[in-house]
């Protein structure tokens, strides 16, 4: 008869440690993409060490290893940290349940890059309103997704989700049930998007549980679909930038730059720390010294008292 081998917390291998993990995740709801990000941290983390050694073994010196590991493969800075955060989550979880020895895991440290964007030249590009008496149906809706993406900062995902009742005009705002952190969140409608979709609407026709954007079936986009949309679209207005995050990217810079505050910008994107939505601040400083002159408190009033007489020393 075969033997049913019982982990205990000093030797529950890491496969079977991560499977509770995973286990515990799925219990609290979190979002598939979540869960899949982990399983790709854990499959990526299996090719260094074996899966099928006890928990007690990771310590610090295993993961200052695995970070080496992955820095060999000339994997970027950014995808590195993706990997050691997912790590870590694991990793402080399984310290919680006293898998493995408590001990701090950092992130390494690199020069973040600015986030492209879309310029102002290829925004009006793409912005400019097919003909409806003689576009097809997929070229008007894909320039509509894309007054959509610039007027909500929605990521991918998010977007795909928004259902036609989604849209309340009577109050100018939208509901969105699937964001990130799984909060159903509310945001305001701009004058110019409502117009907008309610055009696209007229000719959308559908239910309020349809789905906003649909193939010429009328069935809900899938990601990939909007992606391919989007990048055919894109290409045929000459436009080489194809990522429909740089949307999301063009927003936050924009919302900068024409005044707007980072905590209503940190409600819009659906962000848990404002110390996220900081980053957009410092990557887009190059740009914020466009009229910084005008509205630099100091020059304002150093003009100021340049009309006013100047007071004469001794």
């Amino acid at each position: 008869m075969r033997k049913i081998r019982i982990a205990t917390t000093n030797d529950k291998v890491f496969k079977e440690a991560f499977e509770d993990f995973i286990r515990h995740k799925k219990i609290n709801n979190l979002s598939s993409e979540s869960i899949h990000y982990y399983e790709n941290c854990y499959k990526t983390f299996s090719q260094f060490h074996d899966p099928e050694l006890p928990c007690n073994a990771i310590t610090q010196d295993t993961v200052e290893r695995y970070t080496e590991f992955l820095q060999s493969k000339n994997i970027v800075d950014v995808t590195v940290n993706s990997y050691l955060r997912g790590l870590r989550a694991m990793l402080y979880y399984f310290m919680e349940r006293g898998y493995v020895q408590e001990f701090k895991i950092k992130l390494i440290r690199f020069n973040k890059k600015i986030k492209e964007t879309y310029s102002n030249g290829e925004l009006d590009i793409l912005l400019k309103k097919p003909n409806l008496k003689t576009c097809a149906f997929a070229e008007f809706r894909s320039w509509v997704m894309i007054n959509y993406l610039l007027g909500t900062g929605n990521r991918l995902s998010t977007m795909t989700s928004v259902k036609c009742g989604d849209i309340d005009f009577d109050n100018n705002v939208i509901r969105l049930t699937k964001v990130k952190n799984r909060k159903e969140q509310i945001i305001p409608l701009s004058s110019t998007l409502r117009e907008i979709l309610k055009e696209y609407l007229f000719y959308r026709k559908g239910n309020n549980e349809d789905y906003l954007f649909s193939t010429v079936y009328g069935e809900g986009m899938t990601k990939s679909g909007v992606t391919s949309a989007i990048i055919s679209y894109n290409t045929s207005r000459g436009i080489t930038k194809h990522s429909i995050h740089l949307f999301r990217h063009t927003f936050a810079k924009l919302w900068i730059l024409n005044g707007g505050d980072i905590f209503r910008l940190q409600k819009m994107l659906g962000h848990s720390s404002i110390d996220i939505v900081k980053e957009y601040v410092n990557m887009f400083s190059s740009d914020l010294q466009v009229d910084f002159d005008q509205f630099n408190p100091l020059e304002s009033i150093s003009v100021k008292n340049k009309r006013s007489p100047s007071i004469k020393m001794r």
